[in-house]
């Protein structure tokens, strides 16, 4: 019995699915990327912006066009969100949500023996705690993203996620060290500690992000660890200073913007001003004094005016961000910002978005050139086009032409020019510099 995955969305979404994978695996199940010749495919969902939502349709429908014997699965946020809009789809022979990922097997398995469609979306609720679920190995990569928090409570105006996640939910630290160590064990030499509001971890716990860090760096075998996408409100300085005593975690940190002026964040229910973010990000260049830092902004946000967009622009140019990813508003209905006045047209969040990127385009340039001449430590992936490919641990992509076998090794590189999105180098035996 071939069973293949559909996943859409983000790394959170990536993870479960390796989970679900290796839990169908155990119990029978070939695993297969040929949909089309699956006899059970899984699309895992995503619910972030209507479009999201769109995009989950048109894959359940694609499937059962090509593959019109295969059970179909929609799980995930966009059931989890809107359960009577996913029910309705005729395409899915089973529905589920976010909770209780685990019970998906049990499902496939009798509808296997009765054909019976079913819909098993299960509302979340306070009393709920994390989810037990690990991946032991993610087939064909060096890094591995791994969930330890779950659930959103900030209600920003225009996001449905914490319909679709519920409420803050964290794996305890014990399970953090044990899961890692059976990665490491598998040649992973990299780990992403992601999470659906990553910063929130700990909070049903007694506990602080930088609690599960630590926990995370103590297991042996793994070399570097990443952090997922950061909250500004929630880094303190002790944090940043407990961080930057562990050698193991990665200068590179996601810190999520949305917009650099005030009066917009107010409106989209972010909890800092711009002053405060900027204060984070030059708290975090202190004890990372290389640090690459990276984030989102969307562009035509109701009620955003030419001088709102002008200040928020201004403010991005000011940080000197490593990567923007730039996207414009996108309604969700559902969400208080949709409700909202002063919605704009789609040629004026574009024309926005437009500028935004040209200007983000300027920063990653100007932070690249700042990384030419540095020796760095390179965790190699592949090699494609007779260029191994790999990452500074600030996330610069690396390429040289080497004959040595550098797939998951760790090697130190001198920068040496521009190339692509990234830099080219040279293997150097000099040690990496520090900060």
């Amino acid at each position: 019995m071939k069973i293949a995955f559909v996943t859409l969305g983000c790394k959170v979404n990536q993870y479960e699915t390796a989970v679900l994978e290796g839990l169908f695996g155990e119990n029978g199940f070939e695993i297969t990327e040929d949909a089309d010749t699956a006899d059970v495919c899984v699309v895992n969902s995503c619910t972030v912006t209507a479009s999201a939502d769109q995009k989950s349709r048109q894959a359940l429908r694609r499937l059962r066009r090509r593959n019109p014997g295969a059970v179909l699965v929609l799980t995930g946020c966009y059931p989890q969100a809107s359960p009577d809009r996913a029910a309705a789809l005729p395409e899915a022979d089973i529905v589920t949500g976010t909770r209780d990922r685990r019970n998906l097997l049990p499902l496939v398995q009798n509808f296997l023996k009765t054909r019976e469609r079913t819909v098993d979306v299960r509302p979340h609720d306070r009393s709920e705690t994390f989810e037990p679920m690990r991946a032991d190995r993610i087939p064909g990569h060096t890094r591995a993203f791994v969930k330890i928090e779950d659930g959103c409570e900030q209600y920003c105006s225009y996001c449905a996620i914490p319909f679709a996640r519920g409420p803050v939910r964290s794996k305890p630290p014990e399970e953090i060290r044990s899961e890692l160590a059976r990665l490491a064990a598998a040649g992973h030499r990299e780990i992403v500690l992601s999470g659906v509001n990553l910063p929130c971890y700990g909070r049903d716990l007694g506990l602080r992000l930088i609690d599960a860090v630590e926990a995370a760096c103590s297991v042996p075998g793994i070399d570097r660890i990443r952090l997922g996408s950061l909250e500004p409100e929630r880094l303190t300085e002790e944090d940043a200073a407990r961080m930057a005593a562990q050698p193991r975690v990665c200068d590179q940190f996601h810190l999520s913007l949305q917009s650099g002026c005030d009066e917009t964040l107010r409106r989209m229910n972010r909890r800092y001003t711009a002053a405060e973010y900027a204060a984070q990000a030059a708290l975090l260049r202190r004890y990372f004094p290389n640090a690459a830092l990276t984030t989102d902004v969307m562009t035509g946000f109701p009620g955003e005016t030419e001088e709102e967009f002008a200040a928020s622009l201004a403010f991005v140019r000011s940080v000197g961000f490593a990567k923007v990813h730039v996207f414009p508003y996108s309604r969700r209905p559902g969400t208080r910002a949709d409700r909202f006045p002063g919605q704009l047209t789609r040629e004026v969040k574009e024309e926005r978005a437009a500028r935004m990127s040209a200007a983000a385009e300027e920063s990653r340039r100007t932070f690249l050139l700042g990384q030419l001449g540095r020796c760095e430590q390179v965790l190699f992936e592949d090699r494609a086009g007779g260029l191994w490919h790999g990452y500074t641990t600030n996330y610069t992509p690396v390429f040289l032409s080497s004959e040595e076998p550098l797939h998951n090794a760790l090697r130190t590189v001198r920068l040496t020019a521009l190339y692509e999105d990234g830099c080219t180098g040279e293997l150097s035996d000099s040690p990496p510099e520090k900060g």
